[in-house]
């Protein structure tokens, strides 16, 4: 069976999406088809609007005809739906393998519900396979660099071509390798505490819903479960 997973995912989350809500659109490969169904439902009378997280998924929105406003007009969001570089159990995410990690965390936080799309490569045991994307401002980034390497990794600057990459803020992005996160909330606090860290790519009690698209064709859904 030849099936997109990722799509399969990403169009059965637009399925929540209703009439009137106010939309966060996420980045990256997950998020294009998203953002790409809820095209197709905007032209078939659909009446929303929306934020993107990156000048991608942006021109991507206005390129479909999809409603986009200004943060400034708006208190908050009915839903953002947004990809994952990898996700547990508990719905702890690693994210920020498209750049956009800062923007990504302010949108979903302002979100009554956060729902992610991911194929099933990217559900994992424990996370830190993926390299923990950090964002960092680029004065003495050699320092908060070594700060980062302190907490057990090997944080490498992201590059485009030859250059180093430069997020839509402008800042850098430290590729953090731990292999194994053995408690993702003690490493978010730890990062939060390093004077140069913008962000970081952990998402923490933030997804409600994911979404998983598998390749056999099936959909499984996971729920966060909140203390009450």
């Amino acid at each position: 069976m030849n099936v997109n997973v990722k799509q399969l995912a990403a169009e059965k989350a637009v399925e929540y999406v209703l009439d009137g809500m106010k939309v966060g659109l996420g980045t990256g490969s997950t998020a294009y088809w998203a953002i790409r169904k809820l095209g197709e439902r905007v032209r078939e009378g659909l009446k929303i609007t929306a934020v993107a997280t990156s000048r991608a998924s942006e021109e991507q929105a206005r390129e479909l005809g999809i409603p986009l406003v200004a943060f400034g007009d708006i208190d908050h969001l009915d839903l953002t739906i947004d990809g994952a570089d990898e996700l547990d159990k508990e719905l702890q995410l690693i994210k920020g393998g498209g750049g956009a990690l800062l923007r990504e965390k302010i949108v979903a936080s302002n979100s009554s519900r956060m729902i992610v799309v991911a194929d099933e490569s990217k559900a994992v045991g424990t996370l830190g396979k993926f390299p923990l994307p950090v964002e960092i401002v680029p004065f003495a980034w050699e320092w908060t660099v070594a700060e980062i390497a302190k907490l057990g990794c090997k944080p490498e600057l992201r590059r485009n071509g030859e250059e180093l990459y430069k997020t839509d803020n402008g800042n850098y992005i430290a590729d953090s390798h731990f292999e194994a996160i053995e408690s993702a909330p003690k490493l978010a606090l730890d990062l939060q505490s390093i004077p140069g860290v913008v962000e970081h790519g952990l998402f923490i009690g933030i997804a409600d819903i994911a979404i998983i698209g598998k390749n056999d064709g099936s959909i499984e859904t996971i729920e966060a479960k909140r203390e009450i």
